[in-house]
């Protein structure tokens, strides 16, 4: 279905090939999972698909593409259109019209798909997509989650013969994404929709997958059965990391498969806490939240919500899309709308929504979902001086930040010409640079591969070190399980759960991280704590 011959891809500027000398084919009816690092090409490679790479994004493409035997150098991305279908990083950016009946329809209505088969599809995949309560809501209305699953259902409409997503599932909740990714298999099992897709989130991904295709920092590619590519990946889910520390061959792909054979190391550390009772330590709040209200026009986002965010702790908001996490945020840092409540910084009681210029920024600080939105000059380097100046730090201190999540990133790139995840990087560092009291980050892992969430982990803990509060609205309940001190989860607008990370997590089946569903009923959220603690069991 797909055949990549000797294919390398260049683009203006660059000092090497994006991706390099790629021979692949992936069959009909096949799910593919492509993984690698932030930045290395995946995007690229998906996009030399339907020709969007180089007729559209320019460079040089050197080889040949096919796709069900259309040749991308002498068809254009629109002849395309009914073959293959497209679904980007940034859902917001492909939508044209008002409404998510409408934005269903948009692609059939090019293709000059009759009015009542037109009907009929969209209702399939309102009903497929869990969108139907939906239909006449405005697009840019929906959460980002909502807004993803849009996204692909106005795709699948045109029921493509090939369907390529780039993180299909990063801003959906976990329920979310397992209703996409089933929708996903079912196309590939029942229809024989080739599927090709990029994640960073593998634990959701890899069971479903036929074939991986592993993209490395050279551009250079392995392909492979998805046990086989892992187990050389610079990339894995939990589960194969696990396998990997306790020796298991082959290796998981599963919660499931791993359950089965962990009798042996779950044995090993029956008797070893995982997370021993912490002391109590002094709790300082650094806000202070009084029965906050949010409403769109009938809609009510935040219902009478109570929070204190305390200082030196990493606070995870949770709950499924649509639940009220974004609202809350921009109510508690003062931007967004506020019907009802308080909100006071302390230690001196200042309402954020009443903060100008510097103080606000040296007090509250807030990344959005779309980092571009924080993202206005044309080049890094520029961003990351004016943050700089802005923020009254020392020359090269936002670059700093920048290198520590993802390194690499050269000064003279324009914002808009990176990766999502790098994107997402640069629009983290600006925020972080002047170190405001309060931190708020929306979805700050979505497009960031494995090593750069380590990495923005260890920056997250260091400003909890400096005694600086950090709130992070998420559904990555494996970065949650790795640095979040508390957990809050939302639903309808209210606060259903809030307390330690694993007793929050531990407890529920949607959000606790692989680790903790493998060693369940222990308290292990992390393969970190099992390798530290096989480290001091051979010790002994």
């Amino acid at each position: 279905m797909i055949d990549f011959d000797a294919v390398t891809v260049t683009y203006p500027g660059a000092n090497r090939p994006a991706i390099r000398d790629v021979s692949l084919h992936i069959p009909e009816g096949e799910l593919c999972l492509v993984v690698g690092g932030t930045g290395v090409g995946k995007s690229t490679l998906l996009g030399a698909m339907n020709g969007l790479v180089p007729h559209f994004t320019g460079g040089v493409l050197a080889g040949r593409v096919t796709v069900a035997g259309l040749d991308t150098r002498t068809h254009r991305p629109r002849e395309f259109a009914g073959v293959v279908g497209v679904v980007l990083q940034d859902p917001v950016s492909g939508f044209v019209t008002d409404t998510v009946e409408e934005e269903l329809a948009y692609g059939m209505e090019q293709l000059a798909v009759p009015a009542a088969v037109m009907r009929k599809r969209v209702e399939e995949t309102l009903d497929l997509l869990g969108l139907a309560h939906l239909r006449r809501r405005p697009v840019r209305s929906l959460s980002g989650g909502q807004q993803q699953r849009v996204a692909i259902g106005s795709v699948l409409t045109s029921h493509p013969r090939v369907l390529v997503l780039d993180e299909p599932t990063s801003a959906l909740d976990p329920a979310a994404a397992e209703d996409v990714l089933a929708a996903l298999t079912r196309l590939v099992h029942d229809l024989g929709v080739t599927v090709v897709l990029a994640e960073h989130r593998l634990e959701r991904v890899i069971e479903y997958a036929d074939m991986v295709v592993s993209v490395d920092a050279a551009g250079v590619i392995v392909a492979g059965k998805p046990a086989d590519v892992m187990n050389i990946s610079d990339v894995a889910p939990p589960v194969v990391r696990l396998g990997q520390v306790a020796g298991w061959d082959p290796l998981p792909l599963s919660v499931r498969d791993a359950r089965r054979r962990s009798g042996e190391l779950r044995t090993t550390l029956e008797h070893r806490a995982a997370l021993p009772p912490s002391p109590p330590v002094a709790v300082e709040p650094a806000l202070r939240a009084k029965r906050v209200v949010v409403r769109y026009g009938d809609v009510v986002a935040v219902a009478g919500v109570d929070l204190d965010v305390n200082s030196s702790q990493v606070l995870a908001l949770m709950g499924r899309n649509g639940s009220g996490k974004s609202s809350l945020l921009w109510a508690l840092q003062g931007s967004g709308p506020r019907q009802g409540g308080s909100v006071a910084l302390e230690p001196d009681g200042l309402d954020p929504a009443r903060a100008q210029g510097g103080e606000a920024r040296n007090r509250i600080g807030l990344v959005p979902q779309s980092p571009g939105d924080l993202l206005y000059l044309s080049t890094v380097a520029a961003e990351c001086e004016l943050s700089d100046k802005e923020s009254g730090q020392s020359a090269g201190t936002c670059r700093s930040i920048l290198d520590r999540i993802v390194p690499g990133i050269r000064d003279d790139v324009h914002p808009r010409d990176l990766s999502e995840g790098q994107r997402l990087a640069l629009a983290l560092a600006v925020q972080l640079c002047p170190r405001p009291d309060v931190i708020m980050l929306d979805e700050p892992t979505r497009g960031l591969d494995e090593t750069a969430k380590h990495r923005f982990a260890s920056v997250i803990r260091e400003l909890a070190g400096e005694r600086r509060a950090i709130v992070v609205a998420t559904h990555d309940v494996e970065f949650v399980a790795g640095v979040a001190d508390r957990v809050v989860v939302l639903a309808d607008g209210e606060i259903v759960a809030d307390g330690p990370t694993a007793d929050v997590v531990v407890a529920s089946p949607v959000f606790a991280p692989q680790v903790a569903k493998v060693m369940s009923p222990a308290r292990w959220l992390t393969v970190d704590q099992i390798t530290n603690a096989l480290a001091t069991e051979e010790v002994r």
